[in-house]
């Protein structure tokens, strides 16, 4: 079955008894035990429910694993992830990535014992200097965020599984539709369910997809110890934003190849990091192992003066945080989705007070276009 057809199935046949179409929000906390010792197979929504169960169940299918898991938010499943470890233990972690996930490891991560070496995973032939007999497992970005850097997932996994390691790929970006990091040997998937797979921008939620049983069995456990999970209603969100994922992601990613292509011909860009580009250093891998380029492009223009009148100027393009809804958002990574990361490793990353950020929604490109053109030159 193609995976636009797996997509606008998802959560149906679940409910049996009327035989609805939409899986039901099962709005409750609790469930009757049918008598002593006997259970529906629901006790608790911090346990389960099948509103989430429904969820949990389409995005472990979608990503090809063995069990699939909802968060509360994408920093709850990479926070679960994290749990997995013990002091001492060292991560290597893709060293263009988000903040948020910066902030996490360099914070809690470092309190609780753990050890972050960031690394560009673009060069994989330095790779092995980096292993210690502590390294314990590889976290990814690919696409990275913001700079869109292209990481070779079948020869990552074949260098981690070398050694013993996990690897950890944030597929939030790209999302089961474009690209599928289990097939390549990741063991584990995640995704900000908050962008792509919501696509609304009206729900918080994190999802992660694990190759192996026994993983699964462990994230269960923090999982349902921890509590961090989505509501019910936010799960029937997700599930709904499924269905549209594959039509969505289709029209966004052709408005962002052609507005990437109108930013470097523009005189006030300086430079554009789109993946769809023939000359981005990624794109033939991309083409390898994706199904397209995405919707997500950054682009750095002249000044940091500039930057800021693009961002009062635009009209249709939302100056907001997140990425991956309907509605076309830039960010400005210097000061909202990276700050966190010490400005002299942003400036080594290219990370610089003239970069913004993009996340191309469903408006028609040309009104996109006429938008950022009408931003770009205002004042110039």
């Amino acid at each position: 079955m193609k995976l636009a057809t797996q997509l606008a199935q998802v959560g149906i046949n679940r409910e049996e008894k009327t035989g609805a179409i939409s899986t039901p929000i099962y709005q409750t906390s609790t469930f009757c035990h049918p008598a002593l010792g006997q259970s529906t197979g629901f006790d608790y929504s911090r346990s389960g429910n099948p509103t989430r169960q429904a969820l949990e169940d389409s995005i472990c299918a979608l990503e090809k694993g063995q069990r699939g898991l909802a968060f509360a938010s994408g920093m709850a499943a990479i926070a679960a992830v994290m749990s997995l470890f013990k002091p001492g233990d060292h991560l290597l972690v893709s060293d263009d990535t988000y903040g948020g996930t910066y902030r996490l490891f360099t914070t809690l991560g470092a309190k609780n014992g753990l050890n972050f070496t960031f690394f560009d995973f673009t060069n994989l032939d330095y790779l092995p200097n980096l292993i210690t007999p502590s390294t314990r497992a590889i976290f990814v970005e690919t696409p990275t965020n913001p700079l869109m850097k292209i990481i070779d997932l079948e020869k990552l996994v074949n260098n981690a599984h070398q050694y013993g390691l996990l690897v950890i790929v944030d597929n939030t970006f790209f999302t089961p539709y474009l690209q599928q990091p289990l097939d390549y040997g990741a063991d584990l998937v995640l995704h900000s369910a908050t962008k792509y797979i919501g696509g609304h921008n009206d729900v918080v939620a994190g999802l992660l997809v694990t190759a192996r049983e026994d993983l699964g069995e462990q994230l269960a456990f923090i999982q349902n110890a921890v509590g961090a999970i989505p509501g019910p209603h936010d799960c029937w969100l997700l599930l709904r934003g499924l269905k549209t994922l594959a039509v969505r992601l289709e029209w966004s990613q052709h408005s962002a190849l052609h507005l990437a292509e109108f930013l470097e011909r523009h005189p006030a860009v300086k430079k554009v990091n789109y993946p769809g580009l023939p000359h981005h250093p990624g794109h033939d891998l991309c083409k390898k192992q994706a199904r397209g380029f995405g919707a997500m492009l950054s682009f750095e223009v002249e000044t940091k003066e500039m930057a800021a009148q693009i961002l009062e100027r635009v009209k249709i393009i939302s100056f907001a945080e997140s990425l991956g809804g309907v509605e076309s958002l830039i960010t400005y990574p210097e000061t909202q989705t990276h700050a966190a990361i010490p400005l002299n490793v942003r400036r080594k990353l290219g990370i610089n007070d003239c970069l913004l950020r993009l996340s191309v929604g469903l408006e028609d490109p040309a009104d996109l276009e006429d938008d950022l053109n009408q931003a770009l030159e205002f004042n110039r």
